[in-house]
């Protein structure tokens, strides 16, 4: 029996787990090339169907970028697609039904002794908060037939609600690290390109003669395409990773409130 529930703790476990970080990097590398190449460089964006003319719309614009673009590019996929990853794991994650609702009914079966429609509610609600508190209402009957100090039954609560805890938050918080790096490497990446545009600016500036209009343009447009670029990706990424965040706050707020109302009831209707 208690091999089958470590083999289905295993199972769920390894459905919690999110896509990889890296798989979805290499991914959004790849289409960011093609991107660039195939679509940003097409005839029909330049003067006279040449790239090394001058852009006449925004793809074109964007070309004159330079290979810093679809890095920057990579990045912000990576932060899309990492979001959409992250709000449906977290959804999952929340359960059913309203989480506030959960956590009040909950607290309400205990309070009235009714520990079994507790556990219903969490079957119906699922997700890892559930799991959690599911854990630790099994716990908290298992106590009630022990031979154990009352103090020590209440820590016995604490720990299963603690380990429960600690096996479900490392899947809530995956990815969101590398959307937190990006916030930062987004913005780095514009600067860089940024600086690189400037260069070639001021490169043609500098040339003998009358200024090379051509390439003042090239650099001006690599500049300020990589300044928006970055900006934009590292203000998503900024947003995204705020956004989550504040979600597993807020589950874990709602862990914490159940903690304590198992081992505060479990203290005022338990003599030992």
């Amino acid at each position: 029996m208690e091999t089958k529930k470590q083999a289905e703790g295993t199972k769920e476990g390894k459905k919690s787990r999110g896509i990889s970080a890296g798989i979805v990097i290499l991914v959004s590398l790849i289409l960011a090339e093609c991107f660039f190449w195939f679509i940003l460089r097409q005839g029909k964006n330049f003067d006279g169907g040449n790239p090394d003319n001058h852009p006449i719309n925004l793809l074109g614009t964007m070309y004159k970028g330079g290979f810093v673009v679809p890095l920057i590019l990579t990045l912000l996929l990576t932060v899309i697609i990492l979001s959409v990853e992250r709000f449906f794991a977290l959804t999952k994650a929340k359960g059913k039904g309203n989480l506030i609702n959960f956590v009040y009914n909950v607290k309400a079966d205990l309070k009235s002794g009714n520990i079994t429609s507790a556990e219903s509610r969490c079957a119906k609600q699922r997700g890892a908060v559930a799991a959690i508190v599911d854990a630790g209402l099994k716990k908290y009957k298992e106590m009630e037939t022990q031979n154990l100090p009352k103090e020590s039954k209440i820590e016995e609560i604490k720990a299963e609600i603690e380990e429960a805890t600690a096996l479900q938050l490392p899947s809530l918080q995956q990815n969101l690290p590398i959307i937190a790096t990006i916030s930062t490497l987004g913005t780095l990446m514009g600067l860089f390109g940024t600086v690189l545009g400037m260069i070639k600016s001021f490169q043609a500036l500098g040339t003998a003669g009358a200024v090379d209009s051509v390439a003042l343009s090239v650099g001006i447009s690599e500049a300020l395409v990589n300044t928006a670029s970055g900006i934009a990706t590292g203000a998503l990424a900024i947003i995204s990773y705020s956004f989550f965040s504040g979600k597993i706050d807020n589950m874990t707020y709602a862990i914490d409130e159940m903690g304590f109302a198992l081992t505060q009831t479990y203290a005022e209707t338990h003599n030992s």
